[in-house]
């Protein structure tokens, strides 16, 4: 597990930029944290984007707000 790790973003196989992903776990699983109290769509929004993006293909969005709250994620990269 990495923390703050780099992803590379690419659109249409050009490197456009980089972001930080909250937790990578093993390169495949991107967690995105947050404190926040409910999540809303631009969060998943956020993290559908970056694994559109990057090679990674499933995420994980966790709030740690009032309620703890966890949404999985899965888009194809193929």
């Amino acid at each position: 597990m990495e923390q703050q790790a780099p992803v590379k973003i690419d659109y249409k196989g050009q490197l456009v930029g980089e972001y930080f992903a909250d937790l990578l776990v093993d390169g495949k699983v991107i967690l995105e944290l947050k404190a926040v109290e409910a999540l809303a769509p631009i969060h998943e929004i956020q993290l559908k984007n970056y694994l559109r993006g990057s090679q990674v293909e499933l995420g994980l969005l966790l709030n740690f707000g009032k309620k703890v709250d966890v949404r999985r994620k899965y888009v194809s990269n193929s």
